[in-house]
């Protein structure tokens, strides 16, 4: 049988039924987070090295995510999953990650109105901006060399100063 949701959306039992069971084991790993904190939170020493450890390991992950950015890969993703981390204990961090799903959604939501052309258009500046960038790190000229290609063209322009 199919249904409509509240935003239009059709959906089958099967799927709902999935969806459910998604969101109970979240709820279920959110409240058993919950009571590990609020565990934690009782000792102010444990408390505290506890809000350490998962700012510098949420800010690492961040800063791998800004080091992964201009590389072909998911240096966005990685940025998002540190600020996610960063969000279980601050308060400002989860305020930034609301803010960048907010224009993210608006992005995709934009996106989606446009015309083909324009999504296609869009679509090929991303990836010509990764080329770039995968370009700049060196990416072709290690390809390049695995097929045994001397191109001059294949080699980063920064390759000289750091001697790759």
């Amino acid at each position: 049988m199919v249904k409509t949701d509240g935003r239009g959306l059709s959906t089958t039992e099967g799927e709902e039924r999935k969806v459910g069971g998604v969101r109970r084991a979240a709820d279920r790993v959110v409240h058993g987070y919950g009571g590990f904190r609020s565990t934690v939170a009782r000792n102010r020493v444990l408390n505290l090295t506890f809000r350490v450890a998962v700012g510098v390991i949420g800010f690492a992950v961040v800063i791998l995510g800004v080091i992964a950015l201009p590389a072909p890969g998911p240096g966005w993703a990685i940025i998002f999953l540190g600020l996610g981390i960063l969000a279980t204990e601050f308060e400002g961090a989860r305020k930034v990650l609301h803010w960048v799903r907010t224009k993210y959604q608006a992005w995709v939501h934009w996106l989606a109105r446009q015309r083909p052309v324009v999504r296609v258009l869009v679509s090929a500046g991303i990836l010509l901006v990764v080329a770039v960038c995968a370009w700049f790190v060196g990416a072709f000229a290690l390809f390049g060399s695995w097929l045994h290609l001397d191109w001059q063209w294949l080699g980063s322009p920064v390759s000289n100063y750091f001697r790759l």
